[in-house]
């Protein structure tokens, strides 16, 4: 909660600053005289920025069980599921959080993490992955898992993506409003110049959000990454496991890691994008890691 009301404060304080600088650069008072209320507009921006992604971190748990068919265990319904629920439990008890509910879904080796509250999150394997690991190395993807739980990185995600959105929405409709009254020369109101310039902008300044957003989804992979190893008071079961997604064995750096098909490492711009760093920089950090 805390991390929460501190974020929130950050972020009004930015929206404020951004307003008192488009006043001192005069764009303020040119639109409040052609009718356009900056500070209605922030408002609007951000209760629409923010809204949307809100609603999805709180039914995020019921999202990630309709959309895997992940089933939640509680341990009874067998050795491995006895196993998962105590491997868990431990990690929740070591990293300081409530106990999660645990789930297991069908599919190729994976796992996530998810929930508005770090005390009622929801961690989930796939089959794929219990078929393809040792225990070591799930345990340390469990690790990952609970790292990104106690650091709140579901929460503090959702946050920075209201925030991009808040902008995005406010610069792009401001974007349109000034074309619109100096290409299209409409004197009163808005007219197709305003949508169309809107639009534009929007899809324009949405592609340069999302470099952000993806900026920070990498970085805190990085973070669970060595969290785990903390967890685990061990690197190598993590970087175990990293080398097993990426099929290689461990301890191995190839430099032509694309050959294996990890996604991330295939193009530098698309990298740019993407949600996950490379394996083979990811097994870096944590070798690196004293």
């Amino acid at each position: 909660m805390k991390r929460i009301v501190l974020f929130l404060a950050t972020n009004i304080a930015v929206l404020v600053v951004l307003s008192i600088i488009l006043n001192v650069l005069g764009v303020g008072q040119f639109l409040t005289a052609e009718g356009i209320d900056p500070v209605s507009l922030l408002v609007f921006s951000a209760v629409i920025g923010f809204g949307g992604s809100i609603i999805s971190l709180l039914i995020s748990k019921w999202m990630a069980k309709m959309s895997t068919g992940a089933r939640v265990i509680d341990g009874t319904e067998g050795t491995t599921e006895f196993w998962l629920v105590s491997t868990v439990k431990k990690l929740a008890d070591k990293a300081g959080v409530g106990m999660p509910e645990v789930a297991i879904f069908e599919g190729a080796p994976n796992a996530f993490a998810t929930g508005a509250f770090k005390n009622s999150a929801l961690v989930a394997v796939s089959t794929g992955l219990l078929q393809s690991m040792n225990r070591d190395e799930v345990e340390a993807v469990l690790g990952h898992e609970m790292a990104h739980v106690a650091n709140g990185d579901m929460v503090t995600l959702t946050l920075i993506q209201g925030v991009v959105n808040t902008f995005v929405i406010f610069l792009s409709r401001i974007v349109g409003f000034l074309v619109d009254k100096a290409i299209f020369r409409t004197e009163r109101g808005v007219g197709p110049g305003f949508f169309i310039a809107s639009l534009v902008a929007q899809i324009v300044l949405g592609i340069l959000a999302s470099l952000i957003v993806a900026w920070f989804s990498r970085q805190r992979e990085f973070r669970a990454d060595a969290g785990s190893a903390q967890l685990l008071g061990d690197r190598r079961p993590m970087i175990n496991a990293l080398a097993r997604l990426g099929g290689v064995q461990a301890g191995e750096m190839p430099q032509a890691f694309e050959a294996h098909g990890i996604k991330e490492s295939q193009s530098r711009f698309l990298g740019l994008f993407a949600s996950h760093p490379p394996i083979e920089e990811r097994i870096a950090a944590l070798q690196a890691r004293a």
